[in-house]
């Protein structure tokens, strides 16, 4: 049993949720968010609750219970306070600017990294080593933000790149003589 998927999912004031078949559609003040499920679980909306249960007794869709619930869920919570999320740069030189709809990364390499913002997230800079990412879709967020440090990953041994905020890089000793 899942013990993820056995909890319902309330739905806040100032949130419609709308449930037709198989597609699940959250609308609030930050936007809409849409998901489709598969065969494997029914969603089914129970008063100012979505309730999620198994459809068989199969183990993919004990499997598939817990991820709607979260997926739902998280829709839910993106419509209503959204998702942020930091990355630090450091390093001698390297800086970031939103230019229109691009940010641009100086990064130590011979040119610029140009990197397209999406539709549906907004990157800030408040200060030329840190970029913010929000949105309301939590998987759009956090993919942007992995694509963005990929970019140039935290190295060890001067703890140079680009990181999140809140993770912290282990260092290691450099040569000795």
């Amino acid at each position: 049993m899942s013990r993820v998927g056995k909890s319902p999912v309330k739905i806040p004031a100032g949130v419609t949720v709308e449930v037709a078949g198989k597609r699940v559609t959250a609308k609030g003040k930050l936007g809409e968010l849409a998901s489709e499920f598969g065969d494997d679980v029914a969603v089914v909306r129970e008063g100012d609750a979505i309730v999620v249960k198994p459809a068989s007794e199969s183990h993919q869709a004990r499997r598939m219970w817990g991820t709607a619930r979260a997926t739902i869920r998280n829709m839910i919570e993106g419509v209503t306070t959204g998702y942020n999320q930091s990355l630090s740069i450091s390093g001698v030189g390297y800086r970031a600017a939103v230019q229109g709809k691009d940010l641009v990364l100086q990064l130590g390499y011979s040119h610029e990294v140009r990197y397209p913002i999406p539709a549906g997230i907004k990157i800030a800079c408040p200060e030329q080593t840190q970029v913010t990412i929000s949105g309301s879709d939590r998987r759009l967020v956090g993919q942007v933000a992995a694509n963005i440090r990929g970019f140039r990953p935290p190295e060890p041994y001067k703890g140079k790149g680009i990181k999140y905020a809140r993770e912290s890089i282990r260092r290691k000793e450099g040569k000795k003589k």
